[in-house]
């Protein structure tokens, strides 16, 4: 008898059951992957209208945004970029990448905070009116449903991986989809009532959900 054959009974199930979770992982990034890169192609979009839009009508409201979206697509970048180190170095290696990622993450929301206290105030101090913005309407309200698809997803993912720079990204979706909401509703009334004053509590009103995220961020 051949004594270096294998006892299939024995050794065969524990490493086909080892194959199988390491296929299963594999899996889940590659859909984690799917879905960032599906955050950066909408996160393009709507920073670009976003901030554009702002720019032309003076509104600090789609400003804010815009430079939210922009946070989210560096959030993303970097998450794909965590999602990498972990297919080729493995998932521990990958646990400094997601603090780091993290903490770049709250910073940044911390910084937009300030620029936009620091702008609503001066807009309120100046009584500076803006224009109304079709486009930027337009952007703010497809964001909304777009927003809740990618953060339920994400954090499904988020949970099936165990991973917390996944999570974090996932609060930065459902932080954008609820800046949509303040955002759609300012320039709502603002159409409406043509009141100056919109725009920048408008914009205040996203400073709550900006340093909440950003508190999230740094503290993981």
């Amino acid at each position: 008898m051949n004594m270096e054959m294998i006892a299939p009974d024995e050794t065969t199930p524990a490493a086909s059951s080892s194959h199988a979770s390491s296929s299963s992982r594999a899996d889940l990034i590659r859909q984690a992957f799917q879905l960032e890169w599906l955050t950066v192609g909408w996160m393009v979009i709507e920073a670009v209208v976003a901030i554009g839009s702002g720019l032309a009508a003076g509104s600090l409201v789609l400003l804010a945004f815009g430079l939210d979206s922009v946070i989210e697509l560096m959030s993303a970048a970097v998450l794909i970029w965590r999602l990498s180190v972990e297919l080729r170095h493995g998932h521990a290696f990958s646990e400094s990448a997601e603090r780091m990622a993290s903490r770049i993450g709250g910073a940044l929301l911390f910084a937009l905070a300030a620029y936009v206290i620091v702008s609503a105030g001066w807009g309120l101090w100046v009584h500076h009116a803006n224009r109304f913005s079709l486009a930027g309407l337009a952007v703010t309200a497809l964001a909304i449903p777009i927003m809740r698809y990618l953060a339920r997803q994400k954090i499904t993912l988020a949970d099936k991986l165990g991973s917390l720079a996944m999570r974090s990204d996932a609060m930065e979706s459902v932080a954008c989809g609820w800046l949509s909401l303040v955002a759609v509703v300012s320039l709502a009334l603002e159409a409406m009532l043509g009141a100056w004053w919109v725009d920048p509590v408008g914009s205040l009103a996203i400073v709550w959900f900006l340093v909440k995220e950003g508190r999230e961020g740094w503290s993981d």
